[in-house]
C-alpha cells in the first residue's frame, strides 16, 4: 500500500487523507499547531462547491449543523442606503447557498472524519526540511522525529515551506493592500440575518457582519494599510485595534460602530496575502495544495473551498495514475488554470474595497453599484465560482 504525508492538517489536509485512504493509500497528518483552538482564524465562507465536496465525503450536514447559509449578500453605502443584493452561490438558486462557519467548526468536522477513519493525525509536527530519494521522500520534523513516505502533499498555507522547497525561487505572496480585522459580538435588540450576510461599503472602509440565531454578531473590517509584518501585528493590543476601526467607521450606518462597541473576546489581524501564479507545483514526490500554492484573496469567498476541490482531484489524480510525477502534473492541468481565475476574480473584488479616498469617487461608486447589482442577481455568469464539478474525469470521486 502506498503511503502519502501530509504536511498540514487545517482543511486540504484532512479532507486529501479521507480521499487518499479511499483510493487506497494509507495516510499520515502533520500538523504544526500544538492544540486546536476553538476560535482560531474566527470564520470563513465554505462556497456552494466547496459543500459538494464535503457532501461527497458525507460532511455536509455536519457542517451544517453550526453554520449560518448565506445565500445572500446586501450590500449598503456608507449612508445607510441599500445598494443592491447578490448571490453567494448560484444566481437564482438560493437553496445551493454558501455558508458561513467558523474556520475551526470546518477543521473540527474534517478531523472527526480522520479520527473515524484510523488517520494517524500528529499535532505539534512542524517541517524543518524534506529529503527525497528513489525510493521515497522524508519529512524532519522540529521534535527530532521523521516519517518517510512515496510521496509529501505540501498543505502548509501561505507561508508554505513545502513550496520553497520545491522551487527556492518560488514567489512571494502579493500583498494585497488590506488587512482583515475581525471578530464576534452581541449588540442587544440586533435581530439575527437569516440567509444574509451584509457588506457595508462605509465612509473610509469596508465592512461585513451576519448575525446568528443565537444573537451571536460575525463581523469583518478590511482597512487600507500599508504592509504591516506579524510581530508587528501581534504587538498591538485589541483594544488599540478595535479603537482604530471604531474611529474609522463612526459615521457609518447602524449597526456598525454598535457591533464595534460591543465587540467582546480575542481579535483576529492579518493582511490579506494572494499568490496569482506560482510557476512549479510540484517536484519529484513533493506536490502543493490549497493555499499553499494559490492564496486567494478572502474577498470572494473561495479560499477554503479551493482547497477542498484540491484535494479530490489529486486523490482522484493519484488513484488513476500508478505513477506519482504523472498524477502530480495531471493534477496541475487540471487545477491551475480555475485557481488563478479565482485569484484573479478575488483581487478585483479587493480592489472595489479600497476606493474611498474621495468623496466623489465614493459618489460615483455608489451610483454605480446599484446598476451591477442588479444585473448580478440575475447574471449567471460567475456560476462557474459555484457549479463547478471536480471529478470531471475518471470514476467519480466517492468510488
Amino acid at each position: 500500500m502506498p503511503t502519502a504525508l501530509i504536511i498540514g492538517g487545517g482543511v486540504a489536509g484532512p479532507a486529501a487523507a479521507l480521499f487518499l485512504q479511499s483510493a487506497g493509500w494509507a495516510v499520515e497528518i502533520f500538523e504544526a499547531r500544538s492544540a486546536p483552538d476553538a476560535f482560531g482564524g474566527l470564520f470563513l465562507n465554505v462556497a456552494t462547491n466547496g459543500l459538494a465536496v464535503l457532501e461527497t465525503l458525507g460532511l455536509r450536514d455536519r457542517l451544517l449543523a453550526d453554520g449560518h447559509l448565506s445565500p445572500y449578500m446586501e450590500i449598503w453605502s456608507g449612508r445607510g442606503r441599500k445598494l443592491g443584493t447578490v448571490p453567494n452561490g448560484p444566481a437564482g438558486e438560493p437553496a445551493r447557498g454558501s455558508v458561513v462557519v467558523r474556520r475551526e467548526w470546518l477543521n473540527s468536522v474534517l478531523r472527526e472524519a480522520t479520527d473515524a477513519a484510523g488517520i494517524r493525525f500528529r499535532w505539534d509536527a512542524r517541517l524543518e526540511r524534506i529529503e527525497q530519494s528513489d525510493a521515497g521522500v522524508t519529512a524532519y520534523l522540529a521534535d527530532g522525529t521523521s516519517a518517510t513516505g512515496d510521496i509529501l502533499i505540501g498543505c502548509d498555507g501561505i507561508g508554505s515551506p513545502t513550496r520553497r522547497w520545491i522551487d527556492p525561487a518560488a514567489p512571494d505572496p502579493d500583498y494585497s493592500g488590506l488587512l482583515s480585522i475581525g471578530g464576534f459580538a452581541r449588540v442587544d435588540g440586533l435581530a439575527p440575518t437569516p440567509l444574509t450576510q451584509h457588506m457595508v461599503f462605509g465612509a473610509r472602509g469596508f465592512f461585513g457582519y451576519l448575525v446568528r440565531d443565537d444573537g451571536t454578531v460575525y463581523w469583518f473590517a478590511n482597512p487600507a494599510r500599508a504592509e504591516i509584518d506579524r510581530d508587528e501585528i501581534r504587538a498591538v493590543p485589541d483594544e488599540a485595534w478595535l479603537d482604530e476601526l471604531r474611529t474609522m467607521h463612526a459615521d457609518d450606518p447602524y449597526p456598525v460602530p454598535q457591533i464595534l462597541d460591543a465587540a467582546t473576546g480575542a481579535v483576529g489581524v492579518y493582511g490579506i496575502y494572494e499568490l496569482p501564479h506560482v510557476p512549479h507545483w510540484h517536484r519529484g514526490r513533493v506536490v502543493t495544495v490549497g493555499d499553499a500554492v494559490h492564496a486567494t484573496s478572502p474577498s470572494a469567498g473561495q479560499g477554503a473551498s479551493l482547497a477542498l476541490e484540491d484535494a479530490a482531484v489529486l486523490a482522484m489524480c493519484l488513484r488513476d495514475e500508478p505513477d506519482h510525477e504523472r498524477a502530480f502534473a495531471r493534477y496541475e492541468s487540471i487545477r491551475r488554470r480555475r485557481a488563478e481565475e479565482v485569484v484573479a476574480y478575488a483581487r478585483a473584488i479587493s480592489r472595489q474595497k479600497t476606493v474611498t479616498s474621495s468623496k466623489f469617487a465614493v459618489i460615483v461608486r455608489d451610483a454605480l453599484l446599484p446598476l451591477f447589482l442588479r444585473g448580478a442577481m440575475r447574471d449567471t455568469r460567475n456560476n462557474h465560482l459555484y457549479n463547478h464539478v471536480v471529478a470531471t474525469e475518471g470514476r467519480p470521486l466517492g468510488d
